[in-house]
């Protein structure tokens, strides 16, 4: 006689349509060739179902709930700090099923994203100035002389504390940890179009107003001059205090350069950051020992760089400005 796992299609079909037409199950083992307990559990399993083996589940929807309440107001807790809040509310959990309840939920911890921290007036600033520029076409951002500075590190510190989120929150303002300005390192100034990249400045000094206006002069204007010829442009540059100075603006204004207004805080809407990103990527396998060999490679990395990814960079511009409206302000993925 076949046990119920054994059982053939042939057999669960005779079996149920004999149950069907109400025969007594020793009638039916005979039928289908199996033993009567191989009948009895096959209709009785069929009917009514089995629940689920294995050990009760220790904790309710409503201590789930408590839990997820825990890790949305608690993103940069760790895992037995929130076990310990969790089982402070009066649940019985340990720090395994505080893990697999978190897990379920469809939490994960990850290293966050950094991004400037932005004021309500930034915020504001910054929805306002994207839906000015909501319509500009890619051939218009490709007027746009991006600028920037950037540090490169010889090596790189601690990724700092991790926080609980889902997929898709990389984003999420409770999930960001905020960025601090000019670190110690080694200081470079920037510029690139959709044609390609301008000269790199390499800064020994604090940037000043003066320091800033020499890079323009003999930096800015030669990668001008290159990138576009006898074309007008206009000149981006962040808020910096040495971009804004008084005379700064009189530099500008004198040698008839138009300046693109600029959001505070707005790392990601400018491509040039993507680029330091890019520069930073191919510079991970030449492991410079000391400032000179660092030196010589961001020239040799700067210089690989395709006028294909600038183009490509700025050809995101228009999605860029649909994402700050989206997000009502708050920083982007770029």
């Amino acid at each position: 006689m076949g046990k119920t796992a054994d059982m053939t299609t042939a057999q669960e079909t005779i079996i149920d349509t004999l149950h069907r037409m109400g025969k007594p199950q020793k009638f039916i083992a005979k039928e289908a060739g199996c033993s009567q307990s191989a009948v009895s559990k096959h209709i009785n399993g069929k009917s009514s179902g089995r629940e689920k083996c294995g050990r009760r589940r220790c904790t309710s929807k409503r201590d789930d709930r408590g839990l997820q309440r825990i890790l949305k107001q608690r993103r940069f807790k760790n895992l037995a700090e929130i076990q310990k809040e969790w089982t402070e509310a009066g649940v019985t959990a340990s720090k395994t099923t505080t893990f697999r309840r978190i897990r379920e939920m469809g939490y994960s911890c990850r290293v966050p994203r950094v991004k400037p921290l932005l004021n309500q007036s930034q915020r504001r600033k910054r929805l306002n100035w994207a839906k000015e520029k909501k319509d500009w076409t890619v051939g218009q951002w490709s007027k746009v002389l991006f600028s920037d500075e950037s540090k490169v590190c010889l090596s790189f510190g601690n990724q700092g504390p991790r926080v609980w989120r889902k997929t898709g929150e990389e984003q999420n303002p409770s999930c960001l940890r905020s960025s601090v300005k000019y670190p110690q390192s080694v200081m470079i100034w920037g510029a690139m179009s959709s044609a390609g990249v301008g000269k790199l400045c390499f800064l020994k000094s604090k940037v000043t107003a003066t320091v800033y206006q020499n890079v323009l002069e003999d930096f800015m204007i030669p990668s001008a001059e290159d990138l576009y010829g006898d074309a007008d442009f206009i000149f981006q540059q962040d808020l910096a205090p040495a971009h804004t100075a008084r005379s700064t603006k009189t530099w500008f204004d004198a040698h008839a350069i138009t300046v693109l207004d600029w959001p505070a805080n707005s790392p990601d809407l400018n491509p040039i950051e993507n680029l330091w990103g890019i520069l930073k990527r191919k510079m991970r396998g030449t492991r410079p020992n000391n400032k000179e060999e660092l030196t010589a490679s961001i020239k040799e990395m700067w210089a690989s760089i395709t006028p294909m990814q600038c183009h490509s960079l700025i050809a995101s511009m228009p999605r860029r400005i649909k994402a700050v409206i989206k997000a009502k302000g708050f920083p982007t993925k770029y």
